[in-house]
């Protein structure tokens, strides 16, 4: 059941981090991608601060800040190619 929540949570952070950040969202597939990928580096992030998220809300802020963190450096990095 932490597999569905984990997915449904990425899901949900990556459709947000498409909102946030220009472009809108990528599908379910790309939101998923994007927002299970966040939600790796939400928590390292936020590991290194010292921040602990706990709950569904805490996850889902943690699993979008790092899904709005990794497509901000992938359109720097498509900008610059």
């Amino acid at each position: 059941m932490n597999f569905v929540w984990f997915l449904l949570i990425g899901i949900c952070a990556g459709w947000l981090a498409g909102q946030f950040v220009k472009g809108g969202g990528f599908g379910l597939v790309g939101d998923l991608v994007v927002g299970v990928i966040g939600a790796l580096i939400g928590g390292a992030v936020f590991g290194l601060l010292g921040i602990t998220a706990g709950g569904l809300i805490g996850s889902l802020v943690s699993a979008t800040v790092g899904a709005v963190l990794l497509l901000v450096v992938l359109r720097a990095i498509k900008r610059g190619a």
